[in-house]
């Protein structure tokens, strides 16, 4: 914006220097040229009238270019420098009629014009004519390229909000898919509860009243509560997505990371994979966002830099649950071309929303690093370390599961 007030300024500045030029040389030629100083205070005003409706950006036009023809028409090659200007306006905004009927009009009424200046005298029309048509073919070509600069600037704000707009729909769905997964988890678990309570509160002849009561109270306020949770997040499903059932285990599984490794040593990518900690030690949703941020770091990885070795850490020990994969330069896949683009928006949207940070960049030494922290709610207490499938000059170390 700044850069275009500064153009517009640089341009208008230049037009008042050029058009007070021409406009003093038509002066002051007019002073040297007509006899006894009887025509000086006529030539000045009319090259004072043909600045003014030229500079003003209300008056050029219709009126500037009528102006500047009629002083041309009766002053002849006084007028000459100030009518290239008009036919330079008229080209850039493609008035080409207008322009041709300017010089018509300007070469034939100075038939009658004032006979020292007329532009038929010595065929001075001859130079007049060229500089004229020099003007026009610049005006021409100035004009196309401010078209084509409004053109390119359109198709770049376009594109600019196209871009935006594919941002936020690219967080609205991942939005819609952490409501979608956590509806699944809370309704299983939910759907566990009452299953439970359930059971035991068939067995009520058995148990004491005041805990026979308190179970029939809890199947009945976890039964609510799971009809409740699938009227308020059951509608932010993706369109035609089938529900799961009250039983269904929610996908993915918390814990998949490995699965997604061993598909992808299954398909010839080079995995090494640490993992510290238990997916237990870290909520629900920590461990669906890592499940999602492993699976997008592979998929990149696959299109991006086909057949690097990839390396993954995830430690879920408080106070936070980390997550970095790292892989160096390789050559393309024959999927990079494939996709949206927006899948790293959609990590970023799910890591925020659980208050954490996401980190994707350049590494050093042509490497790329995706990283990611999320803060626990609460801090638990550290636990141990675990290798699973760590390749290590040229061995694989396989850890106990966690």
């Amino acid at each position: 914006m700044n850069s275009s007030r500064i153009q517009a300024g640089v341009a208008a500045v230049g037009r008042g220097a050029t058009v007070t030029f021409f406009a003093g040389v038509a002066a002051v030629n007019g002073a040297q040229l007509v006899s006894e100083g009887r025509y000086v205070i006529p030539i000045g005003a009319s090259a004072v009238a043909c600045a003014v409706v030229l500079l003003v950006p209300r008056l050029r036009w219709p009126l500037a270019p009528i102006v500047v023809t009629a002083v041309t028409a009766w002053w002849g090659w006084l007028g000459t420098l100030l009518l290239t200007v008009v036919l330079y306006d008229l080209a850039a905004a493609r008035r080409t009629k207008a322009a041709a009927l300017c010089v018509a009009a300007a070469l034939g009424a100075n038939l009658l014009g004032y006979p020292p200046t007329r532009l038929w005298h010595q065929q001075a029309y001859v130079t007049a004519l060229f500089i004229w048509a020099f003007a026009y073919v610049v005006g021409l070509w100035i004009g196309s390229r401010r078209r084509l600069v409004r053109a390119l600037a359109a198709d770049v704000e376009h594109l600019r909000v196209e871009a935006q707009l594919r941002e936020e729909a690219a967080r609205v769905a991942e939005r819609s898919r952490i409501a979608a997964e956590m509806h699944d988890v809370l309704a299983h678990r939910l759907s566990l509860i009452a299953l439970h309570t359930g059971v035991l509160a068939t067995r009520g002849d058995t148990l004491p009243g005041p805990v026979a009561e308190r179970l029939a109270l809890l199947r009945g306020a976890s039964t609510e509560a799971l009809t409740d949770l699938r009227g308020v997040l059951g509608v932010l499903r993706a369109p035609g997505a089938a529900p799961n059932g009250s039983g269904a285990v929610p996908a993915p599984v918390p814990g998949d990371v490995r699965q997604l490794v061993d598909d992808a040593r299954a398909a010839s990518q080079p995995v090494a994979l640490t993992i510290q900690g238990r997916p237990e030690d870290a909520p629900t949703t920590h461990r669906l966002a890592v499940y999602r941020i492993a699976q997008e770091a592979l998929t990149n990885a696959r299109k991006h830099a086909d057949g690097a070795p990839v390396t993954m850490t995830i430690d879920y020990r408080a106070p936070g649950t980390l997550v970095e994969v790292t892989n160096p330069a390789g050559r393309p896949g024959p999927a990079a071309a494939v996709g949206s683009g927006y899948g790293l928006v959609g990590l970023r949207e799910r890591v925020s929303a659980l208050g954490g940070q996401l980190t994707v960049g350049p590494a050093g030494g042509g490497s790329w690093r995706l990283a990611a922290r999320i803060p626990h709610p609460a801090a638990t207490e550290d636990n141990g370390t675990e290798k699973y499938g760590t390749e290590e000059n040229g061995t694989e170390e396989n850890g106990t599961p966690a």
